[in-house]
């Protein structure tokens, strides 16, 4: 059992008990994480090149046969990388601990944390999230902080070396006390206002180009100081109802590759000059694919793969460092939707040489 999780729990000891007693069979993710994982093969970071940022917890909860979410795609997005020599094991970095409960509430209500940590959602709530009876494992309680942690980090990197991508992130339908749409506790959310609370930062963009609009985000960093949400997505698709985001750019159904990339190469400029952000956090959502199973744009592989490139050329070229978060994307084939999120790594390990980064 990890101290860290049952510490999101409140003061009382009986339910400090119950959480125990959930997250009993849960791994530990704390400073020794990096060993333990070296020890089961997981390669660990602090070579040169790219960082890109993998925790084996990212797809280790087991859903029903037939469940939408592809949960699987990000370790093989991990192995691509890998197998294809996109990245080179020494490049992959393991969060080193769990983010703490005073981080998370920095976005999150103490009384959502307790119920989704000690498996005590709603019947409501579990239904909102999608996930199933999952939701109440702890084994997705691992995978949820796992991946605040490992997106946390992600940034910590770009901070320091300009660049940095993670494997998996992304969860902006998640709102203070809720979760929603797939996302549980909002790692995008939270790593701003961490970030800000500890002076590494004083102002952060969070650029989505998912194509569901980040509703959670809006929400979870509306009238935070030093922040600033942006969603292009696709105007008629979830969430049904649209939260204000500080800029939202709402997109006709069948929207192609060069009118979706004329209006990323007219906005973005803009925003980097007049908001002037320290670190970016880009939220690259496969889903407006044409071939997306939840999408309603029509974007090709090399659609995304430009985007992908104009995006972080546009940042990484202003001199502000880029974090990027694979976001969504749903494909029946888990193959096919890997390719297409590994399109971020790919273009960020060619700007990071483009770029002269080290």
């Amino acid at each position: 059992m990890y101290a860290r999780a049952a510490a999101l729990i409140g003061a009382h000891t009986s339910a400090n008990a119950a959480c125990r007693r959930m997250l009993s069979a849960v791994r530990p993710l704390h400073s020794s994480a990096p060993a333990a994982a070296a020890a089961e093969g997981w390669p660990q970071g602090g070579g040169h090149g790219l960082p890109v940022v993998h925790h084996p917890a990212y797809s280790a909860p087991i859903l029903s046969p037939g469940h939408r979410f592809p949960m699987g795609v990000f370790q093989r997005v991990h192995d691509i990388l890998l197998s294809d020599g996109v990245i080179s094991p020494a490049q992959i970095h393991i969060p080193p601990e769990l983010p703490s409960r005073e981080m998370l509430e920095l976005v999150h209500e103490p009384t959502f944390l307790h119920s989704f940590c000690s498996g005590s959602l709603d019947a409501a709530a579990v239904k909102r999230i999608g996930f199933g009876e999952v939701v109440r494992s702890p084994v997705l309680v691992e995978r949820t902080l796992a991946e605040i942690a490992g997106t946390l980090l992600t940034a910590e990197l770009a901070l320091q070396r300009g660049l940095a991508v993670n494997t998996a992130g992304g969860t902006h339908h998640a709102f203070p006390g809720h979760g929603s749409g797939f996302c549980i506790l909002n790692d995008l959310a939270v790593t701003a206002l961490e970030l800000l609370r500890r002076g590494s930062v004083k102002r952060v963009l969070v650029f989505d180009l998912d194509v569901h609009q980040g509703d959670g985000t809006a929400v979870c960093l509306a009238g935070k100081e030093g922040t600033m949400t942006v969603s292009f997505h696709a105007e008629k698709n979830f969430p049904a109802r649209k939260q204000c985001s500080g800029l939202d750019v709402p997109l006709p159904d069948g929207m192609e590759d060069d009118t979706f990339l004329s209006e990323v190469g007219r906005v973005l400029p803009q925003l980097l000059t007049s908001f002037q952000p320290d670190l970016v956090l880009y939220d690259a959502g496969v889903d407006p694919h044409h071939d997306d199973a939840l999408g309603r744009l029509a974007m090709t592989d090399d659609g995304l793969l430009r985007r992908e490139l104009l995006v972080i050329d546009t940042v990484v070229g202003a001199g502000i460092p880029l974090a990027g978060v694979v976001g969504g994307g749903y494909h029946a084939d888990l193959t096919t939707l890997a390719r297409r999120h590994c399109l971020l790594h790919r273009a960020a390990a060619q700007m990071w040489s483009d770029h002269g980064l080290s």
